[in-house]
């Protein structure tokens, strides 16, 4: 009897020896793969943390790309208004932005009026007129504006004050006026606003730039800017001057602004981009005109 109650016990003993082995070895599994997961994740939560670092998540991608631009044109509707003419849109990356590009302007008024467009401070303005240019856009149009403010108004097809393309820009260089107050004059010896020379972007209303521009045939002076600045006359100033004498009519808006005689562009064309410093045109302000699309 005892012989067989001490197999019982050694076999019982045996058992729970392979009971307890078990046991340990399931726990030790359990622990590796805890430990395996925990290192995993680890590693997750490190690689994702350098991919957010890099951006990998940013939730707008057109964000990046449109750092790139140099340009934005915004779509206009030529249905709603059909003065618009449709001749595509300009490049809105990789353009000149340091230098000038000349701009010719032929008329039937004269020698041909040239100006230097600043590339620096205006490089879409340049790059819209280059554009315009290169389709023709200006050829055989008419300046159908002499403003009180002392410019030509040039750049609408359809001779109205609401033509341009089928897209705008934002405004790039309006002149700053330094006085103590937006209603007062500007201090006395202040450099007008829009000297004469002057070239700058015109339009209705203010910042949905087109293809209209100003060349002042005299100083202007204004503690109201909102014509942005894109360049200067280099030459032919005296036809600006002789077509700026020229007496004016009603423009069919009550205004007294068109001249008598038809001012032509018989042609307008710009060149490549000079490297160099672009020269700053010494303007603090802006002019005020008839309203109009740009």
């Amino acid at each position: 009897m005892a012989s067989s109650r001490d197999r019982q016990r050694k076999l019982a003993r045996a058992k729970l020896d392979r009971q307890l082995a078990r046991r340990a070895a399931s726990t030790r599994r359990r622990r590796q793969i805890q430990a395996g997961v925990g290192a995993a994740l680890i590693l997750v939560l490190v690689v994702a943390g350098s991919a957010w670092g890099l951006g990998a998540f940013d939730s707008d991608p057109k964000q990046n790309t449109a750092a790139a631009d140099t340009c934005l044109w915004t779509p206009q509707d030529a249905t709603a208004n059909t003065n618009l003419k449709d001749v595509g849109t300009p490049a809105t990356k990789d353009l000149p932005t340091d230098g000038t590009r000349a701009m010719t302007v032929t008329t039937n008024q004269g020698a041909p009026i040239t100006a230097e467009l600043n590339l620096t401070n205006s490089p879409c303005a340049a790059a819209s007129i280059a554009h315009l240019a290169s389709r023709s856009f200006y050829d055989n149009t008419k300046c159908h504006e002499i403003t009180a403010e002392g410019a030509l108004r040039c750049g609408d097809p359809s001779g109205t004050g609401l033509g341009g393309p089928t897209y705008s820009f934002y405004d790039e260089e309006v002149p700053t006026v330094p006085s103590a107050s937006p209603s007062a004059s500007p201090a006395p010896g202040q450099p007008p606003t829009y000297p004469k020379g002057t070239v700058a972007m015109i339009s209705n209303p203010p910042g949905s730039n087109g293809s209209q521009f100003l060349m002042f045939f005299k100083d202007f002076t204004t503690a109201d800017p909102k014509y942005p600045v894109i360049g200067r006359v280099t030459g032919g100033l005296d036809v600006v001057e002789k077509i700026g004498a020229l007496p004016t009519v009603d423009n069919g808006t009550g205004a007294k602004v068109k001249p008598n005689t038809d001012v032509t562009i018989q042609s307008l064309t710009v060149g490549e981009p000079a490297t160099g410093a672009a020269p700053a045109p010494s303007a603090s302000g802006t002019p005020a005109s008839s309203p109009s699309a740009g």
